[in-house]
């Protein structure tokens, strides 16, 4: 057997034919020196982009922000040496991930600032360096107050709750704010401050993994199959109704399509893993698109969402004032202006788009580090999203294998609803980037699920497999 200091016996033998060796493999510290190396050099990243956009676009050095980063890559190796003492197995690649990512998106709100001539306290680079300071404070705290996931198996329906009591937050009046058409903010006075739905999405992640590891047997087993796939019956539909006109509620009161979307997909993904039915994908799919049709009809601001996708080039829709395709048409002139290795840092004008550190924060990034550039953040993504599903599936319990796919799939649909819609793939629907867009909701969300998938994959890692040997 192997213990924690590496030491390898072998497992006593019986007097009987079987001669195998069982031993436990688990590498804890080698896994944190890795993490603490790739960090490391994340840090050095953050640091040196925020340099080359200094040099690019002012041609000298200023300190303070250089200073402010530094204080945030020490909360950074601070929860790093929290998992040395509550998490030595976990998964040594995602923190040092969300840390770069986090670290090129404060670079790029940055460099917008200066374009902007804001500076100092007031600027938006420095609240998003304080809103990630308070993310990572959470990641720690969660890390310290979650010893196991499965504790939040008992808090199904609560989560539940939770979900639907930040989801209605932004529809009560005296707290509701209404941002850009969007009513999903709360604030105190004229000012919004805080986006619930971003801490719903983690409370119904919770929700959907308790609920379909309880009813996952009616939800699979029965049905009748046409088309070579077995169809659930009338009685069994409740759920997946229930969750989509939840989404076109959201759609409807909240003037909110990407959020409608990332929940009912996250649902529907989930419902997927649960049962390995594609059947419940394809009603999934068909009741969101026809809920989306019909929207796009009936829901002006729907239909100008569709209308500046399919013809953002029309003069028409890019000299409309509100609701046009200008800032569409301005992000994609930003990419292609780009090219393949970008401009540099600190050279482009990304500020020429609207909204340029928030929804279209990739388009600022692809103009300065070019389309070599947008691929590698986009690997980034796609790593993380990769080690989030493979401790889902690596999980003991149903309920870790849900959560872990859930909160991985949460991250990949909103990258993929965010880049889709800056590149007309889909419509443009206004989420933020995971770790890079500003905001501070979407961070504090985004690092809270950092520190569950860490605290899954350690869970996972304490129960080792058997390797037999002869």
């Amino acid at each position: 057997m192997t213990d924690r200091t590496g030491r390898t016996s072998e497992a006593p033998r019986s007097s009987g034919p079987p001669t195998a060796t069982v031993r436990r493999i688990r590498l804890p510290q080698k896994l944190r020196n890795m993490e603490l190396w790739l960090l490391i050099v994340a840090c050095i990243i953050n640091a040196a982009a925020i340099l080359l956009v200094q040099l690019g676009a002012m041609g000298r050095i200023d300190t303070q922000l250089v200073l402010l980063g530094a204080g945030l890559s020490a909360l950074v190796f601070g929860l790093h040496i929290a998992m040395r003492f509550v998490a030595r197995d976990a998964d040594p690649f995602l923190l040092p991930i969300a840390t770069v990512l986090n670290g090129l998106g404060i670079a790029m709100i940055y460099r917008i600032d200066i374009a902007d001539g804001e500076s100092g306290w007031e600027s938006a680079s420095v609240r998003q360096i304080v809103w990630s300071a308070i993310a990572i404070v959470a990641a720690i705290a969660t890390i310290l107050l979650i010893r196991n996931h499965r504790v939040l198996f008992r808090y199904t329906y609560l989560s539940g709750l939770i979900a639907i009591v930040l989801l209605l937050l932004p529809l009560v009046p005296g707290i509701g704010r209404e941002v850009s058409g969007a009513r999903v903010w709360i604030g105190i006075g004229d000012i919004a401050t805080f986006q619930p739905g971003e801490i719903a999405k983690i409370a119904l992640a919770v929700f959907f993994a308790g609920y379909l590891v309880r009813n996952r047997d009616s939800l699979s087993m029965v049905g009748r199959t046409f088309l070579g796939m077995r169809f659930p019956r009338a009685r069994d539909l409740g759920p997946l109704l229930v969750v989509w006109a939840l989404s076109m509620a959201v759609i409807v009161f909240q003037r909110d399509l990407g959020t409608a979307l990332l929940y009912f997909g996250l649902f529907l993904v989930m419902l997927y893993v649960a049962t390995s039915r594609l059947s419940w994908v394809v009603l999934g799919v068909s009741l969101f698109v026809g809920g989306a049709l019909i929207a796009s009809q009936t829901l002006d601001y729907v239909g100008n969402r569709f209308a500046n996708w399919l013809d953002p080039f029309s003069p028409e829709r890019f000299d409309q004032e509100f609701g046009g395709s200008y800032q569409l048409v301005q992000g994609l002139f930003g990419l292609a202006n780009g090219g393949l290795i970008g401009t540099g840092w600190g050279q482009g004008r990304p500020d020429i788009t609207p909204v340029p550190q928030s929804d279209y924060i990739i388009a600022s990034l692809g103009e300065e580090l070019g389309l070599a550039g947008i691929f590698a953040i986009l690997a980034l993504y796609v790593l993380f999203v990769a080690r989030g599903f493979r401790i889902g599936f690596a999980g003991q319990d149903d309920f870790g294998k849900l959560l872990g796919v859930g909160l991985a799939f949460v991250i990949a649909l909103q990258v993929f609803i965010v880049v889709g819609g800056v590149t007309r793939v889909i419509p443009l629907t206004g989420l933020t980037t995971p770790f890079l867009a500003a905001g501070g909701s979407s961070l504090v969300a985004n690092w809270v699920i950092v520190a569950l998938l860490l605290r899954l994959s350690d869970t996972v890692r304490n129960h080792p497999r058997l390797v037999i040997d002869g």
